[in-house]
């Protein structure tokens, strides 16, 4: 359990100081927001949790596709916040981002990538 608990505030530290980075420098905020940091913390995760190999590598194969629908929110993001509002604007590319990864993952599965 304090092994749980340990993961939790680890990661939690993660987001805290990206946000609180971010309040300071938009440039530096963006830059660690960009970096895969849970990603990594989650591959390191399932390493010290004796995940297998196979499983590790699975799990950044498939972030690497599943993060390639999401780069147009970015784009979109800043156009629409200041038409909308955040929670709109947060609301729409949520769905964006859905829609996107739909056809994406159509898209891929005749390439033979299964992401569904």
């Amino acid at each position: 359990m304090g092994w749980l608990i340990t993961k939790y505030a680890l990661t939690a530290l993660v987001i805290v100081v990206v946000s609180e980075v971010a309040k300071r420098s938009d440039k530096l905020g963006g830059l660690l927001g960009a970096l895969p940091l849970i990603t990594i913390m989650a591959l390191i995760w399932l390493h010290v949790g004796q995940q297998s190999q196979e499983k590790i590598a699975n799990h950044a194969w498939y972030t690497f596709w599943y993060v390639l629908p999401t780069l147009p929110m970015f784009l979109v993001f800043p156009y629409l916040l200041s038409r909308l509002g955040f929670w709109p604007t947060l609301a729409a590319c949520v769905v964006l981002t859905l829609v996107l990864f739909g056809l994406f993952a159509l898209l891929m599965r005749r390439f033979g990538v299964n992401l569904l």
